[in-house]
């Protein structure tokens, strides 16, 4: 009988990301082992390398449902509504993603040629390539007007990682200089956000 494990998966990873928005890229699986309690050879038995656990530490090996919803959307049901429905679950998702991203790869200088780094890539073309794949086969239905659908995915979800990344910049400063002058007000919470922005998107996209 196989002896029951003393550290979970859950652990290990709080370790990681510990360590990892501590000391950045750079910490090494030994300083993780140490942390989770654990050694570098189970570390390893169930994340074969470094790369797996920041992917596990930040988020990104977290389901996207939406992105596997996609395809079965295609030709059912309003498609404005199918990209609100993106949006709010892409903001979901990346204001859970990139502050810790954001935090653990400011943490040092890590080189360019970073194994690591190169391993994680653009965490947005993921998205990007699902979204535009199911743009395009809508403008094949006529559902969706003739654009460039990278464009479009583009456009909506680099608007709304900006809109994440301005909420922690609020953030950051709210928490600096709580006695300085109050920063200006966020341009909309998540759900007006991305309403206000179809209204703005939609009428390029619209048949």
């Amino acid at each position: 009988m196989p002896r029951p494990r003393t550290v979970s998966d859950e652990q290990l990873v709080a370790a990681a990301r510990a360590a990892f928005l501590e000391r950045g890229v750079g910490v090494t699986t030994a300083e993780i082992a140490r942390r989770a309690g654990v050694s570098e050879g189970t570390l390893f038995a169930r994340y074969p390398t470094k790369a797996d656990l920041f992917e596990a530490a930040v988020g990104l090996r977290e389901g996207t449902p939406w992105r596997d919803d996609l395809p079965g959307r295609v030709g059912m049901g309003e498609v404005r509504g199918h990209l609100e429905e993106v949006a709010r679950r892409f903001l979901e998702d990346a204001a859970r993603v990139l502050p810790r991203l954001t935090l653990m790869l400011s943490q040092g200088h890590a080189p360019a040629h970073n194994p690591l780094l190169r391993r994680i890539g653009d965490p947005l073309r993921r998205d990007q390539d699902a979204l535009a794949a199911y743009l395009r086969a809508e403008m094949a239905l006529g559902r969706v007007r003739p654009q460039d659908p990278q464009v479009a995915a583009f456009a909506l979800l680099g608007a709304l990682t900006q809109h994440v990344h301005r909420e922690l910049l609020a953030g950051a400063r709210e928490e600096d200089a709580p006695l300085g002058p109050a920063p200006p007000p966020s341009p909309a919470d998540p759900g007006r956000f991305v309403t206000a922005l179809l209204d703005l998107l939609w009428p390029g996209l619209a048949p």
